[in-house]
């Protein structure tokens, strides 16, 4: 297997509507994927409909896009999003909505009243931007406002007030709650008890205005374009007034239903004038047309409402696919859950009907997700011709999903092709070809630990479980041994785990910095025990070396040209993170004209190089000041007393000190620029083994050297003094470790 380049993306400028349940992709790679391809056609094929914004990447880059959507939530932002109303729409949207008569008074006013709470400091009548609940009480403690009258804002307690008008609203909450549930299922419906336990995680207020929204919605007179951006706006109210909203935020993207033990209420009249700039901002105009409507040659998107099975038939005969793309789900019980429940209540029980099953499920494990990605994944291999390159992003990804998607597309006849990963924070990147079903090896464990261990050994340092798990997953696919056939997916899984474990626990080679037992927690090295596998040069000082050669070369660049230059030198799983591309360039270069870096002054390569050259000669003279007779040999000067050495100087002009390290003794310091210090500190915390090895050295920096030669009486007792006491500074900014 071939390793390909990391492609790096750009975060988009706001998170969108929904976010925190689609993956969290960066804009700019499919397309730059898609750049990067010969294909033999513009059908483009995403099989899992799960991202909106990569479907509408890949359109605007001018291909037809096929998306299978069976979700109806993620269908309608697919369909809003490459066709937003205007602006104006969804201010008017909004105004109409307002305008309509609740009682004696406009809606608007009606919903705003049920946030009405005091200003602690004026005592002035305002809108509580949201309300903050203890998890089983029935009123809130807290609540979070601005006050425009005095400009008090922040979080403060609720008062009685406040407390009475929640316990008023929850009295008719059996009412409207009835209302929203029949919208969902009927009432002999045999999944009523699914949507009930959903529905509990909405509040009596703001179940009270989504049910008076939504009763008004059905009823309003207004164009199909206003009621598409009246809708848009109603469902981001929806999702920001359950009760997943947790708080201080925890969890920032919930899996699973289930309230936090502190959370917050939002505004839901705020929610509805946030997403006015949310939904009108989401780019250049598209063309959406549901299957099997044709779409033109210059690009689209052509959406198929259901799932992937019922289309490989109908998509073999009339549309030639030259790619997939698609970000591979991963479980997700909170939004599939919520999803049908949005939907019954934007839509009728009808759009609910085909997903259901969302609403019963409450459990998925990986096993079962691999099961549903073998079958997808199956469809998929059907309908395409051998050798159609499939492009896949694995957000989120943690090891067992890994296992999971990887062991299915292997079983499903797609062959890896290349696996790129920068963090566990970030999507992996993998390429998978269509390809024939392969027959399963028996594991070999040798071939298995053989290729950790190499893994390891080239990257030259401790890496993350992740890291090595994914060397596994690749190894063991390379090699046919993901699945027997004998075993269904859980008991696949498991041995897959199992594997690891073994190989990781009982190969004394293998050395693990945790302070838990759990193979999967901690940093993972090799010893140089291990004959050819025994750690060379370290990943991160590869890294540091490539980015200063880079800057030496091209002066005034930006950090994107510089990540993109390292992804091409450092591929697969050697993709540098951005936390040590920055202290790299903290350490070497200065941001000139806002976003550009070039090398500091001091830094650039002729001045360095007398630098050194001056704290040689510095050293030189205090070790003639304090008696000692001096010799150079290459980087390292030895003060040496009756032909035996008493210090031993390794100078350096870099953070490069895995080398120096290799020939040092009790004699050896260390001698760097000052601004490197940051860098080497960084690097240790990386590498628990480097921060072991230093903790036997001493480190001094350059300016310590001048500075004493600026002193008048120098004795030996007062240079060792001085030398222990120049520690290398900890980082005052936060630092991206991985």
């Amino acid at each position: 297997m071939q390793s390909q380049p990391y492609i790096t993306g750009f975060k988009p400028a706001d998170s969108g509507p929904l976010a925190r349940f689609l993956p969290p992709l960066e804009e700019g790679v499919i397309s730059a994927w898609l750049s990067l391809q010969t294909l033999s056609g513009n059908w483009l094929l995403d099989p899992f409909g799960f991202s909106p914004r990569l479907v509408l990447e890949a359109a605007r880059s001018g291909y037809r896009v096929l998306v299978t959507a069976n979700n109806p939530i993620t269908r309608f932002l697919v369909e809003i999003f490459a066709n937003p109303p205007p602006e104006s729409e969804f201010i008017a949207a909004l105004a109409d909505l307002g305008a309509i008569k609740k009682g004696d008074e406009r809606l608007e006013n009606h919903l705003q009243s049920l946030y009405l709470t005091s200003c602690e400091k004026c005592n002035g009548q305002i809108q509580a931007d949201a309300f903050l609940w203890k998890k089983g009480e029935h009123v809130p403690y807290g609540k979070i406002y601005k006050c425009t009258s005095c400009g008090d804002e922040g979080e403060r307690p609720v008062n009685e007030e406040d407390k009475e008008r929640a316990k008023k609203i929850a009295e008719t909450d059996t009412l409207h709650r009835s209302r929203l549930f029949e919208r969902v299922v009927s009432l002999k419906d045999e999944d009523r008890i699914y949507a009930e336990e959903t529905i509990e995680h909405y509040l009596p207020r703001p179940l009270y205005a989504l049910s008076t929204i939504i009763n008004r919605l059905d009823s309003l007179e207004i164009s199909k374009e206003r009621k598409r951006a009246l809708t848009a706006l109603v469902l981001l109210a929806c999702d920001g007034s359950n009760t997943l909203w947790s708080y201080p935020e925890e969890r920032k993207r919930p899996k699973q239903l289930s309230t936090p033990n502190q959370f917050k209420e939002n505004n839901i009249w705020k929610m509805l004038e946030s997403g006015v700039s949310l939904f009108a901002e989401s780019g250049s105009p598209v063309v959406c047309e549901a299957y099997p409507t044709k779409i033109p040659e210059s690009g689209g998107i052509l959406i198929y409402e259901g799932r992937l099975k019922d289309l490989a038939n109908q998509v073999k005969r009339e549309i030639p696919i030259a790619a997939v793309i698609g970000s591979v789900p991963r479980p997700n019980q909170a939004f599939w859950t919520l999803s049908a429940l949005w939907a019954g209540w934007l839509w009728g029980k009808d759009f609910v009907e085909p997903y259901k099953i969302a609403l019963r499920r409450r459990r998925y494990d990986w096993a079962w997700n691999a099961t549903a990605l073998f079958a997808m994944f199956n469809y998929l291999n059907d309908l395409l011709v051998d050798g159609v390159p499939m492009f896949g992003l694995l957000p989120e990804p943690e090891p067992s999903f890994l296992t999971s998607a990887m062991t299915a597309a292997w079983c499903a006849g797609f062959n890896l092709q290349s696996v790129a990963a920068r963090t566990e924070l970030d999507p992996v990147q993998i390429i998978w070809k269509s390809a024939q079903k392969p027959k399963p090896e028996k594991v070999n464990q040798e071939k298995f630990k053989n290729a950790l261990g190499t893994f390891l050994s080239e990257r030259g340092e401790p890496a993350k479980y992740f890291y090595v798990h994914v060397a596994g997953l690749i190894a063991l696919s390379e090699n046919n041994a993901l699945k027997q056939d004998e075993d269904e997916f859980d008991e696949a899984l498991r041995k897959t785990q199992h594997l690891f474990e073994s190989v990781l626990k009982d190969d004394k080679n293998f050395v693990h910095y945790s302070t838990g037992e759990n193979v999967d927690t901690g940093l993972w090295t090799i010893t140089k025990g291990r004959g050819d596998l025994a750690p060379t040069e370290t990943l991160s000082d590869n890294i540091e070396k490539a980015i200063v050669n880079y800057l030496q070369k091209n002066p005034n660049v930006i950090f994107l040209e510089v990540e993109e230059e390292l992804n091409k030198q450092f591929t697969g799983l050697m993709t540098p993170s951005k936390g040590l591309i920055y202290a790299v360039l903290n350490s070497y270069a200065e941001r000139i004209e806002g976003a550009r870096w070039k090398l500091r002054d001091e830094d650039i390569a002729s001045v360095r190089r007398e630098e050194v050259k001056k704290v040689f000669a510095s050293l030189e003279e205090i070790g003639n000041r304090l008696n000692y007779d001096s010799s150079l040999d290459d980087k390292v000067l030895t003060w040496n007393e009756k032909k035996k050495p008493i210090r031993k100087f390794y100078i350096l002009a870099s953070a490069l000190v895995n080398k120096a390290l290799e020939n040092a003794d009790e004699q050896t310091v260390l001698v760097i620029p000052g601004g490197r210090a940051e860098l080497l500190t960084y690097k240790q915390e990386r590498d628990p083994s480097l921060k072991e090895k230093m903790k036997k050295y001493k480190l001094i920096k350059y300016r310590l050297i001048r500075s004493l030669l600026e002193v008048s009486v120098l004795t030996r007792e007062t240079f060792e003094e001085q030398i222990t006491s120049d520690p290398v500074e900890k980082s005052t900014k936060q630092m991206m470790m991985f």
